[in-house]
């Protein structure tokens, strides 16, 4: 390997080693950008203040203060249609594009009017948070439901959801499998959480006091069939589920994260984007 290989791959390692051990994401370095010309030609001044808003903007995408946009940079990488990394001229010229295409303007930085864009139709991706702007849907029968089996349940839990819903998801499965992206006997990937009825979260509200904030809400998506919480792995120390900064970060970095942001749509999977572990499916609308 040369020296000029060498660079990148000391920096990855050192960036999802150090959000392993919990130090927290904003002190994290930059994804390495990418180096082919095409993401060199751009406004270089809009990438040197994106460079700088990656780690140390103030963002309140869903309710909780955070510093940086760098755990939302897959899906903004997405939705912008670029590969080239956030503090390239590159970047800033695909987001200056999608900008003017949004009616916003054409900066190339990522600011509050971009990231509330995106955030709308992230959102309204996902029926379920449409509908239950006005009324919270009822649960279907649960004699309806379909079990997952024992190896798509994470520790052991018994994961119902809605049929359609279970297939699509076990059609991801397998093309990520396919990839390469889930190793043979890992519970990667495995559910941890599907079908929840009203009553249950209601206990859980009552029990934990903590409803109606940005991580739980007394109107759960779960209650549909069609949610589901997915292990794409967990920072040390952590679960799946949490909400932790530092965790979220992690996963965001994850292969199999990336790869569902790129390719969940195929399957009529959505995310919920302040959970990378949350998908919903949609394809029934």
């Amino acid at each position: 390997m040369n020296i000029a290989m060498k660079k990148p791959l000391v920096a990855v390692w050192f960036l999802v080693a150090a959000v392993s051990a919990g130090v927290c994401p904003t002190s994290a370095a930059p994804p390495p950008a990418r180096s082919d010309s095409a993401c060199n030609q751009g406004p270089a001044q809009a990438a040197a203040t994106n460079a700088l808003s990656l780690r140390n903007m103030a963002v309140n995408m869903f309710g909780r203060p955070e510093t940086g946009w760098q755990f939302y940079l897959p899906l903004i990488l997405n939705e912008i249609g670029t590969t080239c990394g956030p503090t390239t001229p590159g970047f800033a010229n695909a987001l200056s594009q999608w900008q003017a295409s949004h009616h916003i303007p054409k900066t190339g930085q990522i600011d509050p009017a971009s990231l509330g864009t995106m955030k709308q139709l992230w959102q309204q991706q996902r029926p379920f948070a449409v509908a239950s702007q006005h009324q919270c849907p009822d649960p279907p029968p649960e004699q309806m439901l379909a079990r997952a089996a024992p190896p798509e349940s994470y520790g052991g839990k018994t994961i119902l959801l809605r049929p359609d819903a279970l297939a699509a998801y076990r059609q991801m499965v397998q093309a990520a499998r396919k990839a390469g992206l889930i190793p043979p006997g890992s519970n990667l990937a495995a559910i941890f959480s599907g079908y929840r009825s009203p009553d249950y979260d209601a206990s859980r509200c009552a029990t934990e006091h903590n409803c109606q904030g940005v991580v739980r809400a007394n109107c759960s998506a779960h209650r549909t069939g069609y949610a589901m919480d997915i292990n794409l792995g967990a920072a040390a120390g952590l679960k799946p589920d949490s909400s932790a900064d530092a965790n979220r970060f992690y996963i965001s970095q994850t292969p199999l994260y990336q790869w569902l942001v790129k390719n969940a749509a195929q399957f009529h999977l959505v995310n919920y984007p302040f959970e990378p572990w949350h998908w919903e499916y949609v394809g029934h609308q």
